[in-house]
Parts: structure tokens; C-alpha cells; sequence
């Protein structure tokens, strides 16, 4: 049974990771915010074969994506996708040598995305038995919804 007390933390953890992520990834296009390229560590940069901002249009829609798929009925994958990419940032945030502080919110950011997303599966359990349950009670008691062939033919 799903405590209907969880539904409010659960959807302000998607609609974070779901939202934040695609405003980021579209302002690395736009660079409203900040200028994305210089949390690029030195060593990503030096292996690129493209511009920092060319990669950073690239992480803008890997970001978009992943925010969307949060959005999505796949929300429990999306969130494992942006708590991985969370500490992939904050990896590359550390090999900086600076931006310490940013590193460690994005560290943490990720433990809220993989939260949401043990939330989801969750959800997504105690749906699938509410339903399992639901359908069994349905046939104990005889009802037939177009579900099941009746035993009469009719």
C-alpha cells in the first residue's frame, strides 16, 4: 500500500529534476546564467575534438532529455539518468581544482534524483499490486469488465 503522504515529495522531486534539468540545458545554449564552459575542466577540454561550446550545446541536450524523461512515465529511469549525470559534473567540477562547493551540491543533487527515482519504483510496485489485487478481487467476486472471456460465452 502507497502512503498517500509521500505523492507531494514525490511529484516536487520530479518536477525538480524534471524542470531544472531542461532549463540548464537550454541556457547552455543561450548562456543567460553563466557562461557553462568555464566549469569544463582543462583535461575534458584538452581530449575534445570540437569547442568547449560546441560540447556544452551537446550537454544542453543530453540535459533536455534526461529532464524530459523525468517528465515522462519513465521517470524512474530519468532519475537514475540525472543522478548519474549529477556525478559526472561534479567529477569533472573536482578535476578543476576549483568550484568545490558547486561539486558538492551536485553530489548531493544526485542522492535527491536517485531518491526520486527509489520513490518511483516504489510507486511503481504498490501500483502494479493495487492493480494485481484489484483485478484478483474481480474475478473472485465474479464481475467480468470485457477482461475475460464469461464462462457462458456471453
Amino acid at each position: 500500500m502507497l502512503d498517500v503522504n509521500l505523492n507531494k515529495p514525490w511529484w516536487s522531486l520530479r518536477l525538480a529534476y524534471g524542470l531544472v534539468p531542461i532549463v540548464a540545458g537550454l541556457d547552455k545554449f543561450t548562456n543567460l546564467l553563466t557562461d557553462w564552459t568555464q566549469y569544463l575542466s582543462p583535461l575534458a577540454e584538452r581530449m575534445l575534438p570540437f569547442s568547449a561550446s560546441t560540447f556544452m550545446s551537446m550537454v544542453g541536450v543530453i540535459e533536455i532529455a534526461a529532464g524530459a524523461l523525468v517528465l515522462t512515465r519513465f521517470t524512474r529511469v530519468g532519475a537514475y539518468v540525472v543522478s548519474a549525470w549529477l556525478v559526472a559534473i561534479a567529477i569533472n567540477l573536482l578535476s578543476t581544482g576549483q568550484y568545490f562547493d558547486i561539486a558538492v551540491r551536485d553530489l548531493v543533487m544526485s542522492v535527491g534524483a536517485f531518491v526520486l527515482g527509489k520513490m518511483t519504483a516504489v510507486r511503481e510496485h504498490a501500483t502494479a499490486g493495487a492493480t494485481q489485487h484489484a483485478k484478483g478481487s474481480e474475478r473472485r467476486e465474479g464481475k467480468n469488465y470485457g477482461l475475460q472471456p464469461s464462462p457462458t460465452g456471453a
